[in-house]
């Protein structure tokens, strides 16, 4: 089966739309590292309509501009980019490509699709949010800015159930930045005050 990840720049505070400017500021080698790290693990990005408007209106151009950027902006280009939209979009980009049907069954499809390694969520809450809802996301692999950004949109919505995680890795730039990838995980052993007051220390 294919792993689905979720790669996404996230604050202090759980904001996962980023601003350029909490943002950038803690873009080192580091990061630059762990990002390409996660494009390589991938045969497909799947995106929402929104990102892939943002990447589509960026990306080529910087292909064609010969920076040093443009070989990162070549692999984005030359993989397949399959969208979700409920709309019907007209693509410039190539190898982009909208989701055929129910975005769940569509997802449950290229998991399953034995020529798939890895599907590359960049970005794209609304999508990261319903897959997780359904249990179809692998890893969230989260780059944490020491920052609180105190507005925009967060990862995790309002819901009835916890979403409990198990950590694969973990590793801290020297930006502050902490690079934390998760896994879905069991719910820990129910427990209460009476079952941890045990572990404080007679200094507490």
């Amino acid at each position: 089966m294919a792993k689905v990840i979720s790669t996404l720049f996230i604050s202090a505070d759980g904001v996962a739309e980023i601003d350029p400017d909490w943002h950038f500021p803690y873009f080192d080698e580091n990061m630059g590292r762990a990002v390409t790290e996660d494009y390589d693990a991938a045969d497909v990005l799947l995106i929402g309509r929104e990102t892939y408007g943002s990447f589509a209106g960026a990306w080529p151009e910087r292909e064609a501009a010969g920076g040093d950027d443009a070989p990162f902006a070549k692999q984005l280009g030359d993989v397949r980019k399959v969208v979700v939209s409920r709309q019907p979009l007209e693509f410039s980009w190539r190898n982009s490509e909208l989701i055929n049907g129910d975005l769940l069954d569509a997802v449950t499809a290229l998991k399953a699709d034995a020529g798939i390694r890895g599907i590359l969520i960049p970005g794209s809450i609304s999508v990261v949010q319903q897959l997780l809802a359904a249990g179809l996301v692998d890893e969230l692999r989260l780059l944490v800015h020491p920052v609180a950004a105190r507005k925009g949109r967060k990862l995790f919505d309002e819901g009835d159930a916890a979403y409990h995680l198990r950590l694969v890795a973990t590793e801290a730039f020297p930006t502050g930045v902490l690079r934390v990838i998760y896994a879905p995980g069991a719910a820990p052993t129910k427990a209460g005050y009476d079952d941890a007051k045990d572990q404080l220390s007679a200094d507490n």
